[in-house]
């Protein structure tokens, strides 16, 4: 019978043992005479063998059909003994049919094993109990895969019709005997499992149990546990469960496993039971946490299972487990993170139900276990960090819900002297993102525990976190920092709130921008809108006392000078989005008109009145999107009161100071945007008496800078709305612009007169008295303030209508701006000869701010003007001028790109501008053309940028870091790759090599302002964290291509005598090389690309596929890494080292440094890698042993505790261990050093470098210069392809 046939047969056999037909013994299945006949044949075929290892054949399907039921087992054994067959003789044959016939055979041994008669120490042997467990186990097996073949994935198969043909055949066979059959064994098992003798056979018991966990038979383990041997069954159990239980899915099969152990087995270990249960059962949740998986989905469950079973288990046994976990928070990593998880699943149980605090008394499990999830957010590894502080956030949740009271709580959460709010410092500022998420994440749970007044410090952080690079962090510090405002609207916390997320509204993440908006709207419009109904109270002394508590702060905050462009920008999108309520225009008026009835209730002078801060200027912004609630009359009143206190305080703003005069200037330029936003709403009548008043304002010339730009685009929008047509509109516009500019012409022209006639007789006149003397100073004065005034009058207009003409006031600017210059004075010019720097030193500020507007608007003059104002931002040593040139400089740039990109590498300059502000604004100026693309990062510019990374001011640091760090790494990635050698030589200001000294000699003192030049500790320091700053930026593979580019084009170049390492920029260039090459940011590790492992990154989606990834391109980077070393940096090192010592060079110093940091990954390694040097190799190995001879020596004194005295630190070495280890360190490292000496008395010479094998490297430096030989180890190195970038080249 082929196998085919037998499984057939198999299959009908089961088929007719499911049958009701198939109970009878006299069925067609067969029969007890033919089983007997056949048992009989095959008693004697086995008497008379031979051979005594001869297999016995299997009983055929018929007869293990009939013994397969209850009647025919039980009517077996008596015709047995009557035929004279002993029992025993059924062991080989049924051994032999679990092979032929597996489940028929299993079921046909468990009823003889369960009939009544049966000798169970005959029929029951280890190795056929062994074999029927495995025909179980691949009976399973071959079940599921019918099942799975059964019910084929969509399509399988489709396009072939011989595998559908073949399908339809076996799927009726395949799919009948598992239903059927094993079941029947699974529960024939059960009954069997309590009644055999398994005590005496552990590794049969052990298959039992295995089979059963595997197969889900929870039945067979409960029987094993209710028989007699159940004491030793036990570990078998939980051993064989534990998988299961563990398992990281959620299944049927896990939820059975741990209802199995938490009713059948954990009942075990009750008192009065067998001790070892008892301490099985106790050790049952640390066996489980011991063999817990990593991964968090996976630990999870895992802590789920855990907890079950620990609730089940009596008082003791659950003080005991919490005891081990809290010394699993002391142990591994692993256990660490296991333990946070357990701390808080296992909180509740820990507490008691009633809600009263004394489950945190001391002594207590549940206030142990909390202090040691509180100490565990300090933790050294990120990911328990992380889960250590999310999991104390829901700890919070868990104690508030009981009750605890809050000043528990913060005793609770206290780590020594360090308080929760120091704790959540630290961490919100943590250098990993998980971390810093879940401590913010923390802060919105424990904002009740933080207290008022809230720490400045903590606030800080907040603050810093919603410019977190991540947007996840970014969105969790927005609520986290916005709840504590919610809860405490203090004055720090709101400067700190306005400070931190209205810039968010320009955020690239647009779910971000909407809940900037909405948050906004939320916790300052809507609470400026409750004082929209308020009245004034006849007992109500100040503002206070009037409006909601922190109303007036919110008005006064808003309107911040670095906070306004943002609350502007949200005021604009909610005014689009129609989130602004006309409810919040008529508080604005309402508070400004409260304001002024209480200044006048109280008998004071309305000219000293000032409305609310902020006030003014919010409702200028509100305004345009709900101009029918703006009411006129109010707009009328406060303009001509504004207006005429306006007009008074010019009049007395010779004689006395006005404190107030800023503030009206002010609030009168946020009324004329107001007016400006509803002027569609305007009557006809009073709209055109409110364009002539603002006319006449303008043309006298008298008003504060600041509000000229506000009258002249109020008149314009004026004109614009009112007139008929747009032509009309536009012509009136040009009218009075004209007339405005022409009267501005005369006062310039007459101010530059008489200012160039007083010059001219000032030796020859002799004042008679001090009397008029003051007069006329007051005169002069006087026309001077006139004279800027209609400069930057002109300047507003010449914006506001292009098509004026302006050529009568560009030659009298060209006349102020080259006053007092000998080089372009132009002596037919009146006032040629005055320096009007000197004596009117705004007006010639304004000029040049006036004359760039002109260039603005008409390019002919700014082709004539634009390289005046280069030569002006170069050698002006006004900050002020500087200033506002290098803010023309970037509108020129944008408007006359071409004209100006020439001119980029003066303009860079003011990177390093003696003046903090130039630099700050220089930055900002020349970062946001970076991002526009309209300049590129190209030649000089991107070297120019570096030392902004040491600048002096913090602000230009912090700016510097986020550009390089941020835009500058999505913008350009390989832009540091392919500038960093070329950045050594210019911060070094080298001009000691070949391509590098050609770039360098067409430029004047460029290099020289941009280089951190010397070998002092700050110069070096400020370097290094420059090139650190560049190599973070780096791809492992590029840091790989780094390091040999740095041999090649710098050690090598030393080598080859390209590189003069006596001059001292050479020299210098040389040492940094060396330090890069040993810094930790050089260093490639086998993990560099996988430090995203599974606990920094909690249950990230798709971590484990990711992080195996990158931990493989990990690995491949490291082997390259290490070929590099071999192959390129130590024979250039070697030859380095030989020329150093020829010149008694310093530097051999940091390059033994150097090769040691590199090696000390390959300490087993050395001697294969120096191979071409035996002495390299012997000096290497001794100073390696002098280092940590030090660093055991540098240990051992920490140990011994501080010292006050100033004795060495081997003095204070205990005799302990790591003070023994010290002498031991010693006498190797002497021993290697005579070795040393020895092999240098040899004279060995160190072999010639053109004699090793160099892989080749290509050079970018170019050559020396003409009839200049090729040096040598620059033309074995020259292959070396570089990373090309489109953006770069």
């Amino acid at each position: 019978m082929d196998a085919d046939e037998m499984d057939v047969d198999l299959d009908a056999a089961a088929g007719e043992i499911a049958s009701p037909s198939s109970a009878s013994p006299a069925s067609a299945s067969g029969s007890l005479p033919a089983v007997l006949s056949e048992l009989a044949a095959l008693h004697r075929r086995a008497s008379s063998s031979s051979s005594a290892a001869a297999a016995s054949p299997p009983l055929s399907l018929p007869s293990l059909t009939f013994l397969s039921s209850a009647a025919s087992a039980a009517s077996l054994f008596p015709r047995l003994a009557a035929a004279g067959i002993p029992a025993s003789s059924l062991l080989p044959t049924l051994e032999s049919s679990l092979s032929a016939h597996p489940l028929p055979a299993a079921v046909a041994y468990l009823r003889l094993l369960l009939a009544p008669a049966s000798p169970l120490l005959t029929l029951f042997s280890p190795l056929p109990f062994l074999s029927l467990l495995l025909a179980l186990r691949k009976a399973a097996s071959a079940a599921a895969t019918a099942q799975g073949a059964a019910n084929p994935n969509p399509g399988s198969g489709a396009g072939n019709p011989r595998k559908r043909k073949n399908h339809r055949q076996h799927q009726p066979s395949a799919a009948a005997p598992g239903p059927t059959l094993l079941p029947r064994a699974l529960s024939l098992l059960a009954d069997a499992a309590g009644r055999l003798p398994l005590g005496s056979h552990p590794d049969a018991r052990r298959s039992l149990v295995d089979t059963a966990a595997e197969l889900a038979a929870f039945d067979v383990l409960a029987a094993v546990l209710g028989s007699d041997y159940h004491a030793e069954a036990v570990q078998d159990v939980v051993r064989a469960l534990a998988p299961v239980v563990l398992s990281g899915a959620k299944s049927a099969a896990r939820a059975s496993a741990v209802q199995f152990l938490v009713r059948k087995l954990v009942p075990l270990g009750a008192e009065g039971g067998d001790e070892g249960v008892r301490k099985a059962v106790g050790y049952l949740p640390r066996y489980l946490a011991v063999k817990a998986p990593d991964k968090a989905e996976a630990r999870g469950l895992a802590v789920e299972a855990i907890v079950e079973v620990v609730r089940a288990l009596g008082p003791e046994e659950r003080e005991a487990f919490a005891g081990y976990v809290v010394a699993m928070t002391r142990g591994k990593a692993k256990g660490r993170l296991l333990a946070v998880d357990l701390v808080l699943a296992m909180l509740p149980l820990l507490l008691p139900s009633e809600e009263d605090d004394c489950g945190l008394e001391e002594g207590s499990w549940g206030l142990k276990c909390l202090r040691v999830l509180v100490e565990r957010c300090s933790d050294s590894v990120g990911g328990v960090r992380a889960r250590a502080l999310t999991n104390a956030a829901q700890a919070l949740d868990v104690l508030s819900e009981r009750g605890v009271e809050v000043d528990r709580l913060q005793q609770v959460m206290r780590i020594g002297n360090m308080g929760l709010g120091e704790l959540l410092r630290l961490r919100c500022t943590d250098d990993k993102a998980a971390v810093r998420k879940a401590a913010l994440v923390l802060i919105t749970k424990a904002i009740g525990l933080i207290g008022r007044p809230v720490d400045e410090s903590l606030l800080c952080a907040m603050g810093a976190a919603c410019s977190d690079p991540l947007v996840s962090i970014r969105k969790v510090a927005l609520a986290a920092i916005s709840e504590v405002f919610r809860k405490f609207p203090d004055e720090g916390v709101m400067k700190e709130w306005l400070q931190a997320v209205p810039p968010l509204v320009i955020d690239s993440e647009t779910s971000i921008q909407e809940e900037c908006e909405n948050l906004f709207l939320e916790l300052v419009l809507n609470r400026i809108c409750q004082a929209a109904n308020l009245s004034l109270d006849d007992d109500s002394v100040t503002l206070e006392e009037v409006f909601p508590e922190g109303t007036l702060d919110l008005l006064k905050s808003i309107c911040d000078g670095e906070v306004a462009p943002c609350i502007r920008k949200i005021c604009a999108s909610l005014g689009k989005k129609k989130k602004l309520k006309p409810l919040l225009a008529s508080s604005l008026q309402n508070i400004i008109t409260i304001s002024e009835s209480l200044w006048l209730r109280n008998c004071k002078p309305i000219e000293k009145w000032t409305a609310p801060t902020g006030s003014w200027w919010l409702l200028s912004e509100v305004s345009s999107f709900a101009p029918k609630s703006i009411n006129w009359k109010f707009l009328s009143h406060h303009w001509k009161l504004l207006d005429n206190v306006g007009q008074e305080g010019r009049g007395k703003a010779c004689s006395e100071e006005e404190p107030n005069s800023a503030l009206w200037a002010v609030n009168r330029v946020s009324l004329l945007q107001t007016i400006s936003n509803v002027s569609m709403e305007l009557p006809v009548v009073p709209a055109a008496e409110l364009a002539e008043s603002l006319l006449t304002r303008i043309s006298n010339f008298d008003m504060n800078l600041s509000e000229v730009d506000a009258h002249v685009k109020s008149l314009k929008t004026l004109c614009k709305r009112k007139a008929k047509t747009v032509k009309e509109g536009n012509a009136a516009i040009l009218n009075w612009s004209q007339k405005l500019i022409s009267n501005a012409v005369d006062i310039l022209d007459k101010y530059v007169k008489e200012t160039s006639e007083s010059a001219k007789g000032r030796n020859f006149i002799t004042p008679l008295s001090g009397k008029p003397k003051g007069k006329k100073v007051a005169s002069v004065s006087k026309s001077t303030s006139q004279a800027v005034i209609a400069v930057f009058t002109v300047g507003s207009l010449v914006l506001a209508c292009p098509t004026a003409s302006v050529q009568g006031i560009t030659p009298l600017l060209h006349t102020i701006i080259t006053s007092g210059n000998s080089e372009t004075r132009q002596k037919r010019l009146v006032g040629g000869s005055v320096s009007f720097k000197e004596l009117a030193p705004s007006l010639y500020i304004q000029s040049w701010d006036t004359l760039a507007k002109i260039c603005l608007v008409d390019g002919k003059v700014a082709k004539r003007y634009i390289p005046i104002f280069v030569q002006e931002l170069e050698r002006s040593d006004m900050a002020t001028l500087r200033n506002n040139i290098m803010i023309a400089m970037a509108d020129f740039y944008v408007r006359y790109t071409a004209l100006v990109d020439c001119y980029v590498s003066k303009i860079t300059k003011s990177l390093r501008d003696p003046c903090e502000v130039v630099r700050r604004q220089t930055f900002i100026l020349l970062s946001k053309l970076l991002q526009r693309d309209y300049v590129k990062w190209r030649g000089v510019l991107f070297l120019r940028f570096l030392p902004s990374l040491v600048d002096e001011s913090e602000k230009i640091r912090n700016l510097a870091d986020y550009l390089f760090g941020h835009i500058l790494k999505a913008k350009a990635p390989l832009l540091a790759y392919n500038s960093f050698i070329e950045a050594i030589y210019v911060l070094n200001n080298c001009t000691g090599h070949g391509a590098y000294s050609e770039s360098q000699e067409s430029s004047d003192r460029g290099p020289a302002l941009f280089a951190i030049r010397g070998t002092d500790e700050r110069s070096r320091s400020k370097r290094m964290h420059i090139y650190a700053s560049l190599l973070k930026q780096m791809a492992p593979e590029h840091l790989l291509a780094t390091s040999a580019k740095l041999c090649a084009e710098i050690l090598a170049a030393a080598c080859d005598g390209l590189l003069n390492v006596d001059d001292a920029a050479g020299g210098a260039v040389l040492q940094d090389a060396l330090e890069i090459l040993a810094c930790k940011e050089m260093r490639i590790h086998p993990n560099i690309c996988s430090d995203i492992s599974e606990m920094d990154e909690e249950g990230g989606e798709g971590g484990g596929t990711a992080s195996a990834l990158m931990a493989a391109k990990g690995r491949a980077v490291t082997q390259v890494a290490k070929k590099n070393l071999i192959q390129i940096a130590v024979p250039i090192f070697i030859e380095l080292k030989r020329l150093l010592e020829s010149k008694n060079s310093p530097l051999t110093g940091c390059l033994m440094d150097c090769l040691r940091a590199l090696l000390k990954d390959y300490k087993n390694e050395i001697e294969e890698i120096l191979v071409a040097d035996k002495q390299l190799q012997k000096e290497l190995l001794y100073d390696m042993q002098r280092y940590e001879a030090g660093k055991g020596k540098s240990k051992a004194a920490d140990v011994a505790g501080p010292s006050g005295s100033g004795r060495s630190p081997a003095r204070h070495t205990p005799s302990g261990r790591a003070g023994a280890a010290a002498p031991s360190v010693d006498a190797s490292a002497r021993a290697t050093v005579r070795s040393v000496l020895k092999e240098v008395n040899r004279n060995t010479p160190t072999p010639p470098l053109h004699s090793m094998s160099v892989p080749k490297v290509k050079s970018i430096l170019g050559s020396a210069g003409p009839g200049s030989r090729r040096p040598a180890v620059l033309e074995s190195v020259r292959r070396l392809q570089p990373f090309e970038s489109d953006d770069e080249n």
